[in-house]
This record gives C-alpha cells, sequence and structure tokens, in this order.
C-alpha cells in the first residue's frame, strides 16, 4: 500500500464543484472542528426537513450520544415528501433493471405512492412504532419501498441480505424478536433462481413469535403459504390509499438494526437512530459524490448491506438522486453486464467495491471498452482498502484518466463516510482514502492510545462523536462499550489498522480482530468455525483469512476430525458446502486444510494469529511465548511447503 503518485483534481471538475480546492475542504473541516454544534446544526436546518426543532444539537455522555435532542423527524418524508413540492416530483427516483432484462422507471411521485400503499397495508395489519420488522428480498424495488413504508411509521427494520441462508436469518429473527417478516418468493441470481420464500420458511420453524409474513411475487415460481400467516403483497395492496401522513418521529427513535459479524461469533445488530444518521447519509452524497441534481448515480451494492442503506437507499433519496439499481451478477449475461447498464442509463457516478474491481479485471479491458463510458465523471471504491493496481486500472480503463476516484472508509457502526476524498478539493493518492470529513477526527495511536508518529503502523480510533454513529449494540449495550469504547477509552475504536503519511493522508490497512473481509463482506472467524464443528466429522476448526486477489480476503478453515476414516478430499467438499448452507454462498471456505492439531495457548485458545502467518507468509515470526506446543506450528508450516 505505498504509493507515491498523485493525481490532483482537473481544473474542470474543481470549477463546479461542490467543495472547489483544498482552501474551501479546510475552512469547511475547521469550522466543523471549531464550532461543531452551529456547524451540524445549520445543516440539519437548511438539508433536512423537521416536523419540530430540536433543542440541543447533541448531548455527548461517552458511549452514549444523542443528537437533535427533541426534534421531531421522518426518514422517508426526507426522502420522499418534501420533493413532491419540487420539480423532482416527477424525476426518475430509480432506474430498475432485472437481471433477466425486465426494467421499471419510478419517479418519485411514483415511489411516494408506492410507499405510502405499502405503509397503509402495515398499519391496517396492526403494525405500529412498537414492532420491528425483517426484510429479506432481492434487489427489486419493492425492498426500500418496504423499508421506506416501515420508516414511515417508525417501524425499525431490518434487512437481511438474500445470500444468507435460513439458519443466518433465524438467529436475526430471533435477536430482534420480529413479528413482522417482509420477503418474496425468489429473485434472480446468475441466471438461478434464489429461492427466499423457502428459506424463509425453514427460519421460522424456530420463530413463533413472528405472526405476518408478506411474500413479494418476484420470480412467479410455486410457493407455500401457511394460512393466518403469509399473505401476498400484491392481494394485501388491492384497493388500499396512497395516502398515509409520515408520522413525526423523535430524532433518536430507532430507524434499522444492521446485523454484522462480532469476534464472539453471534451476530451483532448494529441500532442507528433517524435524525443524525440521514444527515450524515445526506451530506456525504453531496460531498464526496459531488452529486448534481441532472446526475445519473449507481450503487452497485447490494440494500443488505450498510453500503445499500446510506447509499442506495437513505441518502440518494434524501438528496434528490436519481439511482439506478440492478438485481443482478456483474458476469450475466456476461461480463459486460455493467458497462451495458453505466452506457444504456448514462451513468454519472458509479460506487463499487475493490472485489468488483478485480473481478473485472481479470476479465480483461475488452469488455468496458466494448461500450461507451463518456456519460461517467466520478468514480468511488467502498468494503475494503484497495489496492493501487486496482485503483489505477479502474481510473485508466473505467474512468479514462479523467474521473476522479473517491476511495471511502467508513463502517456499518459509523453509519456514512468518515474518511474520503472531496473530489473537487483532494489530490488524489492511489490506495488512500485520504483526508476526514467534516466534523471527524480520526487518529493513528498505540496499543496504549498514543498517536503514533507519521508513517507508522497503528489502531484507527475516532476521537469526536459524529451524526450517523451507531447509538448502541441492540439488546447488547455492554458490549458495545467492551467492544468500541473499552480499548482506547473516550475513543471509537475502529477495529482496522492504519497509518498516516507525512503529508497527512490516511491509509487503512485493513482489520486487527479476527473479522475477515470477503468480497466487502464482513465475516466472523468465529461464525464460520461454529458452522463447521456442526458438521459430525468435524472435532474442532479455526479459521482465518489469507489474501486473494479477487476476493479481498478468503477464507482459510484448519480442521481437526473426529476418529474414524474420512476421504479427504471429498469430505472438503462438503464442509464447503454445508458452510454455505449454515451462513451463505459468499462464506465457502476457499480451502480447508486437516490438522491433527491446532495452534492453543496454555488457556486452550487458539491462536489464529499464527495460522494466518502459515496462510500469508508461510513462515511463523510471531510471538510464541504463550503457545502450549510449538511442534504443532512446526508441522503445519512444513505442510505448507
Amino acid at each position: 500500500m505505498l504509493e507515491d503518485r498523485v493525481y490532483p483534481p482537473h481544473p474542470d471538475f474543481v470549477a463546479r464543484a461542490n467543495v472547489s480546492g483544498m482552501e474551501a475542504y479546510q475552512a469547511l473541516y475547521r469550522r466543523s472542528i471549531e464550532t461543531p454544534e452551529e456547524f451540524w446544526g445549520e445543516l440539519a436546518e437548511k438539508e433536512l426537513a423537521w416536523f419540530e426543532k430540536w433543542s440541543h444539537v447533541f448531548e455527548w455522555h461517552p458511549p452514549f450520544v444523542k443528537w437533535f435532542v427533541g426534534g421531531k423527524i421522518n426518514a422517508s418524508y426526507n426522502c420522499l415528501d418534501r420533493h413532491l413540492a419540487t420539480h423532482r416530483a416527477d424525476k426518475v427516483a430509480f432506474y430498475w433493471e432485472g437481471e433477466p432484462g425486465d426494467e421499471r422507471r419510478i419517479t418519485y411521485r411514483e415511489l411516494h405512492a408506492m410507499v405510502s400503499r405499502f405503509a397503509n397495508v402495515l398499519k391496517a395489519r396492526g403494525f405500529t412504532s412498537a414492532d420491528r420488522a425483517i426484510i429479506y428480498m432481492p434487489m427489486i424495488p419493492e425492498l426500500p419501498v418496504a423499508m421506506l413504508a416501515c420508516a414511515r411509521l417508525g417501524i425499525m427494520h431490518s434487512v437481511v441480505f438474500g445470500g444468507f441462508s435460513a439458519e443466518a436469518l433465524k438467529t436475526r429473527i430471533q435477536d430482534l424478536d420480529a413479528r413482522l417478516v417482509i420477503t418474496a418468493d425468489g429473485g434472480w441470481r446468475r441466471a438461478r433462481e434464489v429461492r427466499l420464500k423457502d428459506a424463509a420458511d425453514e427460519a421460522l420453524k424456530d420463530c413463533p413469535g413472528v405472526r405476518e409474513v408478506i411474500v413479494c411475487r418476484r420470480t412467479g415460481s410455486s410457493v407455500n403459504m401457511q394460512p393466518g400467516r403469509d399473505s401476498w403483497w400484491h392481494e394485501l395492496e388491492e384497493g388500499v390509499s396512497a395516502d398515509c401522513p409520515a408520522l413525526p418521529l423523535d430524532a433518536e427513535h430507532p430507524l434499522f438494526a444492521l446485523y454484522t459479524s462480532g469476534t464472539t461469533g453471534k451476530p451483532k445488530g448494529i441500532l442507528h437512530t433517524t435524525g443524525g444518521y440521514l444527515l450524515g447519509a445526506t451530506m456525504t452524497m453531496k460531498w464526496v459524490f459531488d452529486l448534481k441534481d441532472e446526475d445519473v448515480y449507481w450503487c452497485a451494492a447490494d440494500i443488505g448491506w450498510v453500503t445499500g442503506h446510506s447509499y442506495i437507499v437513505y441518502g440518494p433519496l434524501s438528496a434528490g438522486a436519481t439511482s439506478v439499481l440492478y438485481e443482478g451478477a456483474p458476469d450475466t449475461p456476461a461480463w459486460d453486464r455493467w458497462w451495458r447498464i453505466v452506457s444504456k442509463y448514462r451513468v454519472n457516478i458509479l460506487y463499487t467495491s475493490p472485489t468488483a474491481i478485480r473481478a473485472l479485471i481479470r476479465q480483461g479491458e475488452e469488455w468496458p471498452n466494448r461500450h461507451d463510458l463518456s456519460s461517467l465523471r466520478l468514480l468511488g471504491s467502498v468494503g475494503e482498502p484497495i489496492n493501487p493496481a486496482a485503483w489505477e486500472w479502474y481510473y485508466r480503463v473505467i474512468g479514462k484518466e479523467r474521473c476522479p476516484i473517491v476511495d471511502t472508509w467508513w463502517q456499518t457502526e459509523t453509519g456514512s463516510i468518515l474518511i474520503a476524498p472531496m473530489p473537487g478539493a483532494t489530490p488524489l493518492k492511489p490506495g488512500s482514502a485520504t483526508f476526514p470529513l467534516p466534523g471527524v477526527v480520526p487518529e493513528v495511536v498505540d496499543f496504549t492510545g498514543r498517536p503514533v508518529e507519521a508513517g507508522k503502523e497503528g489502531y484507527l480510533v475516532i476521537r469526536r462523536p459524529w451524526p450517523s454513529m451507531m447509538r448502541t449494540i441492540w439488546g447488547d449495550p455492554k458490549r458495545y462499550e467492551e467492544q468500541y469504547w473499552s480499548r482506547v477509552p473516550g475513543s471509537y475504536f475502529t477495529g482496522d489498522a492504519a497509518r498516516r503519511d507525512v503529508d497527512g493522508y490516511f491509509w487503512i490497512l485493513g482489520r486487527v480482530d479476527d473479522v475477515m473481509n470477503v468480497s466487502g463482506h464482513r465475516l466472523s472467524t468465529m461464525e464460520v468455525e461454529s458452522a463447521l464443528v456442526k458438521h459430525p466429522a468435524v472435532a474442532e476448526a479455526a479459521v482465518v483469512g489469507r489474501p486473494d486477489e479477487i476476493t479481498g480476503q478468503a477464507v482459510c478453515a484448519f480442521v481437526t476430525l473426529k476418529q474414524g476414516t474420512w476421504d479427504h478430499d471429498h469430505l472438503a467438499d462438503e464442509l464447503r458446502e454445508f458452510v454455505a448452507r449454515e451462513i451463505g454462498k459468499f462464506a465457502r471456505p476457499a480451502e480447508i486444510r486437516f490438522a491433527e492439531a491446532l495452534p492453543k495457548t496454555r488457556s486452550g485458545k487458539i491462536m489464529r494469529r499464527l495460522l494466518r502467518e502459515i496462510v500469508t507468509t508461510h513462515t511463523v515470526t510471531g510471538d510464541v511465548t504463550t503457545l502450549e506446543d510449538f511442534t504443532v506450528v512446526t508441522r503445519l508450516a512444513a505442510e505448507e511447503d
């Protein structure tokens, strides 16, 4: 991640930018740090619509914070209703394209009617702001409709990625104690149907608290419908009014909980509330993506992840953007599907992951070169640090050396982007997330919390609260304090390693805990290990991530077996599929290594750090003083050779 080249913003881009030049960025940042209450209060008043103004901009009692205390707001109203009295009423909100090629064009007025109608359906079924809903759907317009309808009524939602298995869905329903599940018969992915209703039925066998399941028809396949519990979306909507006023909600009313992997193996529900989160998502759309009213914007993520929440649904719609929503895979029917979409809809801003970029690089330049990509004016990267080689390819082949790249650092927990270039201001260094956004005070520190010198690696922490930050872990405030605030007291511990160069640029180096980043998806080692040991052949398992040029990290599992005669080749394939069924296909181990024993401390803790060294450097050079039996490591390292 060392890179000396610098790409200054093009003068033509600077001239039209929302934040024009480094002096403008520095003045904005300085004001946000010197007078934060005034800074955020003015933006909240200018950029969002409130039913009642707040009494305090924020109250900070570390590690708990409240933003816009006493204010009344509604996210759905801000994303839809307030645009209807403007020129945006008949502006396209979403160009949607299904993987088979079907398409829809939905204006803000039409989206408002769809959301209001479905909100009335939920209201008629007796759901209120005291309820919680699980949304398990493909990338179809009804997914953001369901989210915005819940937000309209104050129903906290949790979107579960459609690639998750029934088991993963079940744990999230149970943890949230959800009474409502919104799903679909299925969706399309790589020309195959993903049967979501079947997975939901399997999960719901152990979720007796769910009283209602609403099913959207997408694929038309036959599915089981349980009388008294399951209903078709389209049937419930027949004759329903499209008039449903948005409920004024406290600024701190829960908007959504999004489950992400933790080092304990139990997924944790990251809780975001309404006012502060919405301001963060809205402002970063304008600062980082330099959004213009005429832009066509495409975030090629899945709504099931936080990127889709903030930069497909809430941020773009609050900012009045026109977005592209695509259901399927980038290689279906061929590896130029994305470039066809860019050319077809004249996309101006493309936001995707380094994993996707590396996969596209492997296919060669022929695919993008077949299409007119001249509409693009800005490119974005999200999910993990982007290596300089991939950055250069993205810049040269896709952006034709005229589109700035905004390499964004943020997390599920942060709610919105915290470190990224302002494209009309920041000189770019390939591989660096560059500088903090207004109000964000990051620092690279050692294990005692003291700042490290320029160029040295350390832990990335955030010193001050920001509006879109998580409020707690759902149902577990103690875990929230311990995991994020105890490591460096008074500062948010990101769990990422970083360094800051002599020019002040931040370089994010990846996770420091036992969480892998596979294709932009955070995945706990413990979660995969828990799945493996459920298999009757497995006695013990340890999982680490190893570098992979396509997925960023690949899952590598070390497995010890129970007594018996096992066909290792057959069993390895069986275990991969077992994990895919338990968690999801994206969690399938790339490699399974059978071992007689695993390296452990004297207290019995598996030393994954040593396994990580073996799969990445093929040697062990770290501290082994706490290791119980060094011969275990030497045998594993010898097998590597």
